[in-house]
């Protein structure tokens, strides 16, 4: 795989280092079955981030990554509790 960004490159400049991964990301929608692909990588994210959560000694971006786990179960569970109050 040529393609990366580097730890150096990520630390120095974060928002850059999210837009070039966000550009590689575009051409999911090319794929048949993305979600697939991605639906693995957020479960090991939010795995990644739980086990972590509250360590001695945090991982580089671990901060950022808890807060993107942290929304997307927000928005989750906004989802779950919208469904059970129109299953009423």
């Amino acid at each position: 795989m040529a393609w990366m960004i580097g730890r150096a490159a990520i630390l120095a400049d974060p928002e850059g280092s999210k837009r070039k991964a966000l550009e590689k990301l575009q051409a999911l929608a090319e794929l048949d079955d993305p979600e697939s692909l991605v639906v693995p990588i957020l479960i090991d994210a939010m795995l990644l981030v739980e086990s972590y959560r509250g360590a001695r000694h945090q991982i580089t971006m671990l901060p950022e990554l808890t807060q993107s786990v942290d929304a997307l179960l927000r928005e989750i569970t906004i989802l779950e509790k919208t469904a059970e109050w129109a299953a009423e």
